[in-house]
């Protein structure tokens, strides 16, 4: 794409600017190392670093033209320098009108909340995908141009390739593109410069407070999504949640609701829950599904929703929905033929990890044990640490402490901070072993017929991160060979 600087900037107020501004821009980077002739160069100033410090190297390879918000002195002549007064806004912004705007041609739907997001957007993705249109999809597990697949590296991109990305769903004839809107993206302005169709917030627990400190933070990032909506459009809210209705209080968006306790616009109500899917009525309408778990009926509920918000019919939405599989690494399960289920979930969080046990508890048939394979992540919020690990071990029956993405950390000692959330009246059904491979042998090697292991915290991740360096590593197929293992 080509495009000239001057076109680029009249989208964003300007305080100040100088040098040539009819140049050609043949691309726009946040990457200082990207920088170059032709491309635009906006620096961003970030907790640990700051762009405007790579501004001389960026001018000496050749780039002529820079935004960023400090003061340039002296500035080439060759050199156009915007000064703003919020990069990590304008950077979303002078993205999206380099791309032509993507998200004013596309039906962009973005997905908030603690847990569910990665659910919700799958499954709205592959229930479009089924009705015949041509879709995108942004998630924590992958990036999806029509049927084309694009490895994600966070849950919502940097600004600049997020536009990027949705220039290519645009140029490839997507209809539809749904996407997960993280509390981080929001904060950092990543979102920035989008016209989202619609909003879905599906719950707000304890998460990220390593981030954003507080939980009111938390909450407001989450908020700030909903109040950028335009007037135009869906504002989508779960009415369980004790921030449901805080979440929309300020949005010009319309406002519907969604749950299974209070009266609300979309209700539903489980009939039947088993470990390979559960019956709901939604509406007044019965359906099996293929998903099970109460937080999962929130999920369905919120894609049914989104569908008929959407336009489609009641009738078509259930159908599709009906025949849909979990997203990968949410409540997978594995079963053996001596009788032992294996589940693989995503649950990193307190909450997550009490609806799959709870989940898994109201289920599991007889006298069959519940073994869970549990971690927490490294170089994250470490308040949730003692918090998970006294939920497991409350609920579960055994509970094997072990590695989860340990980072730059000792997996012992987040093993250490774990335990100390354990009662000390529960501590002989907790073990540690911290090799997550060996600890997921030990649980299936403990297990009998009828018991349930369940494997938590990495899901769909197909890696180990230890002391900066990823070691593939997948929990379900490692479940799947200790559970092979116990037949030989």
């Amino acid at each position: 794409m080509k495009k000239i600087l001057k076109d680029i900037l009249s989208v964003i107020p300007v305080e100040n600017v100088m040098g040539p501004l009819e140049q050609e821009i043949q691309g726009i980077t946040i990457d200082s190392r990207k920088a170059g002739p032709g491309q635009l160069f906006v620096a961003l100033q970030g907790t640990r670093v700051d762009g405007h410090d790579f501004i001389p190297e960026v001018i000496a390879s050749g780039c002529t033209a820079v935004v960023g918000m400090k003061i340039l002195n002296p500035v080439p002549d060759n050199v156009a320098y915007v000064r703003v007064n919020d990069t990590s806004k304008m950077a979303g912004i002078l993205a999206s009108a380099f791309y032509d705007h993507p998200s004013h041609t596309i039906k962009l739907v973005g997905v908030t909340g603690t847990n569910g997001k990665t659910t919700v957007a799958t499954l709205l993705y592959r229930l479009f995908t089924a009705a015949g249109f041509t879709c995108g999809l942004i998630s924590t597990v992958e990036n999806r141009v029509g049927s084309r697949v694009i490895p994600a590296t966070h849950t919502t991109p940097d600004a600049i390739s997020l536009n990027a990305l949705l220039h290519e769903m645009v140029s490839e004839g997507c209809d539809y593109a749904f996407m997960e809107v993280s509390s981080h993206a929001v904060d950092q302005g990543r979102i920035a410069g989008q016209q989202f169709t619609g909003g879905i917030f599906t719950n707000l627990t304890h998460d990220h407070l390593d981030y954003h400190k507080t939980f009111s933070n938390y909450l407001n990032a989450k908020k700030a999504f909903f109040d950028a909506l335009p007037p135009s459009a869906f504002a989508l809210s779960n009415a369980d949640d004790r921030n449901g209705r805080v979440m929309l209080q300020n949005s010009r968006a319309k406002a519907h609701y969604y749950g299974l306790k209070n009266l609300c616009e979309f209700h539903t109500r489980v009939v039947e829950m088993h470990l390979d899917g559960m019956l709901l009525n939604i509406n007044g309408k019965e359906a099996w599904f293929r998903l099970t778990g109460e937080f999962n009926a929130y999920n369905l509920t919120a894609v049914y929703a989104t569908t008929l918000l959407l336009g489609m019919d009641p009738s078509r939405s259930l159908e599709l929905l009906s025949n849909l599989p979990p997203a990968e690494g949410r409540f997978e399960t594995l079963k053996s033929p001596t009788g032992i289920t294996g589940i693989v979930d995503y649950a990193h969080t307190p909450d997550a990890l009490k609806n799959v046990i709870e989940t898994i508890n109201a289920i599991r048939a007889g006298n069959g044990r519940l073994i869970t394979v549990v971690g927490a992540g490294g170089d994250r919020d470490k308040t949730k640490r003692p918090e998970m690990a006294a939920i497991c071990a409350r609920l579960s029956d055994v509970v094997i402490l072990t590695s989860d993405n340990p980072r730059s950390e000792d997996p012992e000692q987040i093993i250490a901070d774990m335990k100390v959330g354990v009662d000390i009246t529960l501590t002989k059904k907790v073990v540690a072993i911290v090799n997550r491979r060996e600890a997921i042998k030990a649980a299936v090697s403990m297990a009998r017929p009828g018991d349930v292991v369940l494997v938590a915290g990495k899901g769909h991740e197909k890696y180990q991160e230890i002391h900066g360096v990823k070691y593939p590593f997948d929990d379900k197929i490692e479940l799947a060979l200790a559970l092979e293992m116990i037949n030989l």
